[in-house]
């Protein structure tokens, strides 16, 4: 009898999950909803659930609906849709052609025979990008676009940018914490089994945020200066956050404040860590000037630095405090003397009751060894 087009679906998923090759993807191919509609021509993925086109589905062979089931499934684990959406609004076909360029190239290394997978007709193909990221073919793309050299051929599958905004912020950061988890369990998989694990599995496991870069990042952001911006190579650490950034060169921004928790929870090797890179951020972004507050039930200590001052910072400094810990003081601080940072970042080990409210100012925490809740408000970073 022959198998329904869900029935092919689930079988060609567990054959996946059973073979060494591809055992790693196990937990991947687990993410999201799979159904089937009939007016699909392909298939699409929003970055968390796919749709196979029913007629499309019927007309691969087993080896190719395999290949097609790991090329969505790829879009889902390199999360294209949210890192990328900045090249999709610049040029949709260009950015819909450098995922599917790079991902291709890996799938056909699965099984160069072609008899267990196998890519559908029409995938695009080109060894010129092989060790590329997404980014840097969309660049090459664009390039051979402006020199009248286009024309590379459809993509394989129908990638759903406007289904991935739909997600809410919430949903975003659940995706991003249950694709990590299927990565890791893949691989875990993998090696008890004796299946293969992929390098960029282990790239992808190993890949810590480099909370310093990110918070550097985050303040020439939003802050306002006479900076530029290269998009030369496109910054991937704002997943969550669901934006594409340029790299940035900043002259100077606007002012920022920072505060530091200086609770009896916080070690004086925490403070010193963070002291230490906020002259690294003073010295690359060069803001007009820096409120530090040290706070604790109260802001205990105000320390105010201008340009001239950031070599000295370390040593000039005089932390202060040690009580409990109220966060709720450093927007009330911040009103009450009526400073105007552009942004506020706070460091602190999250060992407290409420993130504070009537912040009316763009805010980082960088929690160090959290292990409660996160902020309700504003972009957090955790460091371990």
């Amino acid at each position: 009898m022959e198998l329904s087009i869900e029935d092919r679906i689930t079988k060609a998923h567990i054959s996946l999950m059973q073979d060494k090759r591809t055992l790693a993807y196990s937990g991947i191919l687990m993410v999201g909803k799979t159904t089937v509609d009939d007016y699909c021509p392909t298939a699409a993925t929003n970055g968390r659930d796919v749709i196979y086109g029913a007629d499309y589905v019927k007309s691969l062979t087993d080896a190719e609906l395999r290949g097609l089931i790991l090329h969505e499934n790829k879009h889902k684990l390199y999360m294209h849709l949210f890192l990328w959406r900045k090249l999709y609004e610049e040029d949709a076909m260009l950015a819909n052609q450098a995922c599917d360029y790079v991902i291709n190239l890996e799938i056909k290394d699965l099984d160069k025979a072609e008899l267990f997978i196998k890519l559908p007709a029409g995938g695009l193909i080109d060894e010129k990008y092989r060790g590329l990221d997404s980014g840097e073919v969309f660049k090459l793309l664009q390039q051979d676009k402006e020199n009248g050299k286009g024309g590379a051929g459809d993509p394989l599958d129908e990638h759903n940018w406007e289904g991935a905004q739909e997600l809410d912020e919430a949903d975003k950061q659940a995706l991003a914490k249950e694709i990590d988890a299927a990565i890791r369990t893949g691989a875990l998989l993998a090696g008890k089994q004796g299946g293969d694990i992929d390098r960029r599995f282990e790239e992808l496991m190993q890949s810590k945020v480099d909370w310093k870069e990110q918070l550097r990042e985050y303040v020439s952001l939003v802050c306002v200066g006479k900076g530029n911006s290269t998009w030369a190579k496109p910054n991937r650490r704002w997943l969550q956050q669901d934006m594409y950034l340029p790299s940035q060169v900043s002259e100077s921004i606007g002012s920022i404040c920072v505060g530091i928790d200086t609770s009896g929870s916080i070690s004086g090797e925490d403070i010193t860590k963070a002291l230490t890179e906020l002259v690294t951020i003073c010295d690359t972004c060069i803001p007009e000037r820096v409120d530090l507050l040290y706070w604790d039930t109260k802001v205990a200590a105000h320390e105010v630095y201008f340009e001239e001052d950031y070599d000295g910072l370390v040593r000039s400094t005089r932390p202060k405090g040690g009580g409990g810990t109220q966060v709720q003081c450093v927007p009330d601080y911040i009103k009450d003397k009526g400073l105007k940072p552009q942004c506020v970042v706070v460091i602190t080990d999250g060992y407290c009751s409420g993130w504070g409210t009537d912040w009316n100012v763009p805010v980082m925490w960088v929690l160090v060894g959290n292990k409660y809740d996160t902020p309700t408000h504003g972009v957090t970073i955790r460091v371990d």
